[in-house]
């Protein structure tokens, strides 16, 4: 235990530095890009100047740059990621507000991935070398590589504007909008809590087509992972031993191969989730998904500095968290696993 809690604490410790850099280049990026960032936050509109230097005044754009980079330093240690400029409001509760909906989005990108990915790469790998081998690798190469935008888009096209299956976008319609409870910010959990089988469809209908969106960004590579892991497992001496010992071949696959070949697949399962965050960013754009990534696009749009370093560094802490957890969660499920 103590080994672990080794660990743990190392690894926090490194998150520090990886946080600050990150922090440091997007405050330096922001601060070259052309423009002015008040008159884009006024809408451009025709303002004399001096309200625009009261307001440059008024939200510390007056002072250097090294003093604004203390300043909002300072503001990340206490908690305070300021104001946006865009709303008015405190980044860090707009970001609480919107975590929920991107996070169930991710959870369920993440399940439509482990689903197809992990089930083909281990069905190509019991037919190694055969078509159905060779059909899959073909599907994962496509998926890996397809754009999610217009996945995203032609999804859209067909399934909601020609059949009328799936509504357009958002996380609830119209009307239940305005009746919907949430308690928790996760419509799913909150139509089982409150027992509403009407909101329940109504939600899932609106989060099917992000989620298989999301999750074929990561189905390609969970594939081919789960393939190479399962091919190099079915190879070892105990298989062998276990199949001339007469032992069926489901049992083979599922009870013996299948634990040792999901060690791998969960190293980089936290990689999968930062590709996966990356990936929110174009399907909450498409869908109106009113998350995290769509927030940072807007705050993008509006040149709304607190507002972008405040979600980068959220959506950092998190990866981080959940790189954390996996590497803990690794040593749980291999035992060979020493820090």
């Amino acid at each position: 235990m103590s080994r672990v809690l080794r660990y743990i604490g190392q690894r926090l410790l490194l998150t520090i530095p990886m946080l600050l850099i990150l922090l440091t280049v997007v405050f330096l990026l922001l601060r070259v890009m052309p423009g002015d960032p008040v008159s884009a936050m006024l809408g451009g509109r025709n303002i004399s100047a001096e309200v625009l230097e009261s307001y440059r005044v008024r939200l510390g754009f007056d002072k250097p740059v090294f003093a604004q980079y203390g300043e909002y330093l300072g503001g990340i240690v206490r908690g305070d990621f300021g104001e946006s400029l865009r709303t008015g409001k405190p980044v860090l509760q707009e970001l609480f507000t919107r975590f929920p909906a991107t996070i169930e989005l991710a959870i369920w990108g993440m399940l439509v991935a482990m689903i197809f990915g992990f089930t083909s790469g281990v069905l190509a790998a019991t037919r190694a070398d055969k078509l159905t081998d060779h059909g899959v690798r073909v599907f994962h190469i496509t998926s890996f590589a397809m754009p999610l935008f217009w996945l995203g888009l032609m999804f859209q096209v067909f399934f909601c504007v020609k059949l009328g299956w799936f509504p357009v976008a958002g996380r609830i319609g119209g009307r239940l909008a305005f009746e919907f409870q949430s308690i928790t910010g996760f419509y799913v959990l909150d139509a089982i809590i409150h027992w509403d089988g009407r909101a329940l469809l109504d939600i899932l209908s609106h989060l099917v087509l992000p989620a298989i969106t999301l999750g074929i960004a990561l189905t390609g590579l969970q594939g081919r992972m789960s393939r190479a892991s399962m091919l190099e497992i079915l190879d070892q001496d105990y298989i062998t031993t276990a199949r001339a010992k007469g032992v069926p071949e489901r049992r083979v696959v599922l009870q013996h191969a299948l634990r040792n070949a999901l060690i791998p697949i969960i190293t980089v399962f936290g990689l999968q989730f930062a590709v996966l965050m990356g990936g929110a960013v174009l399907t909450e754009t498409v869908f109106s998904w009113p998350g995290i990534a769509s927030y940072l696009v807007r705050s993008i749009e509006a040149r709304d500095y607190p507002a972008i370093q405040g979600s980068i560094v959220f959506i950092a802490i998190f990866i981080s968290l959940v790189n954390l957890i996996v590497d803990i969660f690794y040593s749980v499920i291999d035992p060979r696993v020493r820090y």
